[in-house]
């Protein structure tokens, strides 16, 4: 149905719904006849969830911010090589659960290690590969928090227990990177009903998709 691959990420501070948004869908466009696969990060591949393993485990709290950074960006590499840019070589639809914004947001801003350094261990890891189109789910880092903690059931990662203010820092660390990548970056309000954000990704990716058909 398309003419080639294309790389979608989601991306958003902790409660903003991306994977429940994201997955739909990638559902809702495999209804369609898209051939879509589905992934996540820091994971998707035996050795990049065993990284994912270390990374979010809530005993590792004494873990240095940029062995954390380092991790991401080895997860990255080993998940990209292994099945994203096989998968885009087939012409398949990627979408990934986070990607390289995360790492610039977390560790690059909120950890205060810096965008651009962060920027640059991660161009090592993924060389000239980014996303085409990233939606980023904003909402209030409170707001998320509290949804997370009226779900039960969810995973409570280490980067849940953090405090409100490091969230915050998240968040306005997405925002800057809209800033920086206007193009690539589109911002979905997922402070809204479930159904309401779902029907605006899929406006944003069929329209993006109807570009390259």
């Amino acid at each position: 149905m398309l003419k080639r691959g294309y790389f979608i990420s989601s991306e958003g501070p902790e409660g903003a719904g991306k994977t429940t948004v994201m997955n739909l869908l990638g559902n809702k466009l495999k209804d369609e006849g898209y051939d879509v696969l589905m992934t996540r990060e820091p994971g998707g591949i035996m050795i990049s969830e065993k990284i994912r393993n270390i990374i979010l485990d809530n005993e590792h709290t004494m873990m240095d911010s940029r062995t954390e950074a380092l991790l991401y960006a080895a997860a990255r590499r080993q998940h990209l090589v292994e099945k994203v840019q096989p998968a885009i070589a087939a012409g398949k639809i990627v979408i990934c659960d986070r990607f390289i914004d995360s790492s610039l947001a977390y560790q690059g801003f909120a950890r205060g290690i810096g965008i651009e350094e962060i920027l640059a261990i991660n161009k090592f890891a993924i060389g000239e590969m980014m996303p085409n189109k990233t939606i980023l789910f904003d909402i209030e880092p409170s707001v998320g928090l509290e949804r997370i903690n009226a779900h039960n059931n969810r995973e409570k990662n280490r980067l849940d227990v953090e405090s409100l203010a490091f969230h915050e820092k998240v968040r306005t660390g997405y925002l800057q990177l809209v800033e920086q990548y206007p193009d690539r970056i589109e911002v979905i309000d997922a402070s809204r009903s479930l159904e309401t954000v779902l029907e605006e990704a899929y406006k944003v990716i069929k329209r993006e998709l109807e570009i390259i058909r």
